[in-house]
């Protein structure tokens, strides 16, 4: 989506996300946390190697269970959890797509370019199911199917600027729910794996983490809570710093949307025109941050290194990701658990960094984690 049709949706969609909402969610986070314990415990073999694809098992089954609920003895049930990998692995044909409809959006409307086509039917079909079901139970399960419910029970969606309106039909709302997918489960893995990459380079941080994480279990007598997860103070430094070596998403794309001249620089941009934002780049500039390849969570003890104008891991402005704090929550809220019972050694094959070559997002590619138990908590 774009302009006002845009701006109408966002309206919607943010209120989601706001601090009570996630609280009353939480429950489904903390959930799949323990259900991936679980999962890693009963499948011993993937705790030495290809820990991105355990990771990214584990987003997919979470975000899964906080759109549609939790419906099952454990997330990794979920018949939506096999249908959202295959939709997501990447092939040469969806490359090409993606790269056609980058950019050419002309082109890609053009050809009729669609990239999740073969799923419609199925995801579709099934939050219909899962909404007309919900609209029949009582009492509330703080899930996305819940928010549809609801907007489908408000009527109409009118933006009082434009006066565009639009009717929450259930492929809107489904719509919505697969960019939970879409935008959700990568990003989330690789912060995840970065997090757990960097913490198994530094034993002395990995220490700091545990400490931090049993006394938070021991003061609540083996219980998470919100605001728990919200006091961590150490493991948000060092997922911020973790962030910023690691940005999932590699570079922002943004259309000028009418003739200016930026602040800086005197330079004139065209409406029409695509400006990038090369957020690896700056993540990674010494005149932003000394030393930027060492990793040091000190840098983020503040909350204006959080603010800065050139820290990005979920993009800035007003497009900036409508569902970062709920992703920083379910991140944490893995590590939590995880940590809990395991600690972690990483791997490199050879001596520099290799990426894999992906859309925008940036990954290791030779690069893993071996899961280790933690004898005391088994």
């Amino acid at each position: 989506m774009n302009g006002n049709r845009w701006k109408l949706m966002r309206q919607a969609m943010t209120p989601i996300f706001t601090s009570a909402k996630l609280k009353k969610m939480f429950y489904i986070m903390d959930k799949s946390g323990k259900d991936f314990i679980t999962y890693l415990k009963n499948n011993p073999e993937k705790l030495n190697g290809k820990a991105f694809d355990s990771i990214a098992t584990f987003c997919c089954a979470a975000i899964g269970a906080a759109v549609f609920g939790v419906v099952s003895d454990s997330v990794f049930d979920s018949p939506f959890l096999d249908v959202a990998r295959r939709a997501f692995r990447a092939t040469f044909k969806s490359n090409i797509k993606s790269t056609v409809m980058n950019l050419s959006p002309w082109l890609s409307r053009k050809l009729k370019i669609k990239l999740f086509s073969e799923y419609e039917e199925f995801f579709i079909g099934a939050v219909k199911k899962i909404i007309r079901q919900r609209e029949h139970e009582s009492g509330q399960k703080h899930d996305f199917a819940d928010i549809c419910v609801n907007l489908q029970r408000s009527g109409t969606l009118k933006d009082r600027e434009t006066g565009l309106e639009m009717e929450p039909t259930d492929e809107l709302l489904a719509g919505q729910a697969f960019f939970f997918f879409s935008a959700g489960v990568d990003p989330s893995a690789a912060a995840i794996f970065g997090c757990l990459l960097e913490l198994g380079r530094h034993p002395d941080h990995l220490e700091k983490v545990h400490v931090e994480i049993d006394s938070t279990f021991e003061a609540l007598n083996g219980k998470l809570t919100y605001e728990s997860v919200m006091d961590m103070g150490y493991l948000e430094m060092v997922l911020c710093e973790s962030l910023r070596l690691w940005p999932p998403i590699g570079f922002l794309g943004r259309q000028c949307v009418e003739d200016t001249v930026l602040p800086v620089g005197n330079i004139k941009i065209e409406k029409g025109t695509k400006v990038f934002a090369a957020v690896y780049e700056l993540h990674h500039d010494p005149k932003h941050y000394p030393d930027p390849e060492v990793f040091d969570p000190e840098r983020f003890a503040s909350e204006a290194a959080r603010d800065s104008g050139v820290y990005m891991p979920f993009g800035k402005g007003n497009r900036l990701c409508v569902g970062m704090r709920f992703a920083r929550l379910q991140v944490k809220t893995g590590l939590i658990h995880f940590l809990r019972n395991f600690t972690v050694e990483t791997k490199f094959d050879g001596d520099v960094v290799q990426f894999r070559k992906d859309q925008i997002q940036v990954r290791p590619a030779n690069v893993d984690i071996k899961f280790i138990p933690r004898k005391k908590h088994l």
